[in-house]
């Protein structure tokens, strides 16, 4: 793989790490649906001047229902997942329990799509979900259970989406189907956040971590990532989960002071572990 793509590949790590330290700082001023609902409008204001230029508008007939069901499950519902989960969990949690999304693809597609497991793939999963377990414990102060069930809810939704392109929209244009998805999912909240927008004006480091949000951790984030898979393809681009607790551990210890912890520690290089173990074997049988 050519170093500019490494490089693309580590910064999209670091611009999705960095996502929930800012999802930390925005979601008590914004509360969480009117953080997501203007994080999405804001996204998807950047795919508007591609999506209707002629060649993609045309695209998107036929495959209304599949862009209304990622707006559902790979945006809206997720981010407002993660958002909720924020007012009670650390930021390294968020992103440490999203990279399970991985594992939750591998499960989604052996019911889903028939799609074969090795016995290192089933290693893998356990090694991750006993990392999950270290995490997701009463002792562990970083988070509480209800928050760290919404962030494998929201990774659970990424897994179904993973799946969902895969099983009807590997042919479908990935500008048209990303790009519509955040902005149908932006009006579908359209009318709670205008509701309850908040009476008080939101601080600065509020505002600014919303944009940061919108147009370059979501908008220009996911513009990056089909570039890569149009150039290095999906396989290749999946590493990226390998980067985004690591980020979000630095950035969460540098900016927010989060304390990484053993059991942080731990759970993470296990989940890590787990994650890498499954996708380094090619499946061979259906278990």
């Amino acid at each position: 793989m050519q170093l500019r793509y490494w490089f693309l590949l580590v910064l999209l790590g670091a611009i999705w790490g960095s996502s929930f330290m800012f999802i930390k700082i925005a979601t008590p001023e914004f509360g969480p649906i009117t953080l997501v609902g203007l994080r999405l409008l804001l996204a998807g204001s950047l795919f508007l001047p591609f999506l209707l230029m002629p060649k993609y508008l045309n695209q998107v007939k036929g495959h209304t229902k599949k862009i209304l069901f990622l707006s559902l499950f790979n945006t809206a519902i997720p981010f407002t997942l993660f958002s909720y989960a924020s007012l009670s969990s650390n930021s390294n949690m968020l992103a440490i329990l999203n990279s399970s999304a991985a594992l939750f693809t591998m499960i989604v597609a052996y019911f889903w799509i028939n799609e074969q497991v090795s016995k290192k793939q089933i290693l893998g999963l356990i090694i991750g979900f006993i990392g999950i377990v270290v995490l997701v414990n009463p002792f562990n102060a970083q988070t509480t259970l209800l928050a760290s069930l919404a962030c494998l809810l929201a990774a659970l939704c990424y897994g179904i989406s993973n799946v969902f392109i895969q099983k009807f929209a590997t042919k479908v244009n990935k500008l048209v189907l990303i790009g519509w998805s955040l902005n149908i999912g932006g009006l579908i909240y359209l009318p709670y956040t205008i509701s309850s927008f908040p009476i008080v004006a939101p601080s600065n480091e509020a505002i600014m971590s919303l944009i940061w949000l919108g147009a370059v951790g979501t908008g220009l984030a996911f513009i990056g990532y089909i570039r890569l898979i149009e150039k290095i393809g999906a396989v290749r681009t999946s590493t990226v989960a390998y980067f985004l607790p690591v980020f979000g551990i630095i950035w969460g210890n540098i900016f927010l002071n989060e304390q990484v912890t053993f059991v942080v520690a731990i759970g993470c290089f296990m989940v890590l572990t787990g994650i890498f173990v499954a996708n380094t074997s090619k499946p061979s049988t259906k278990l």
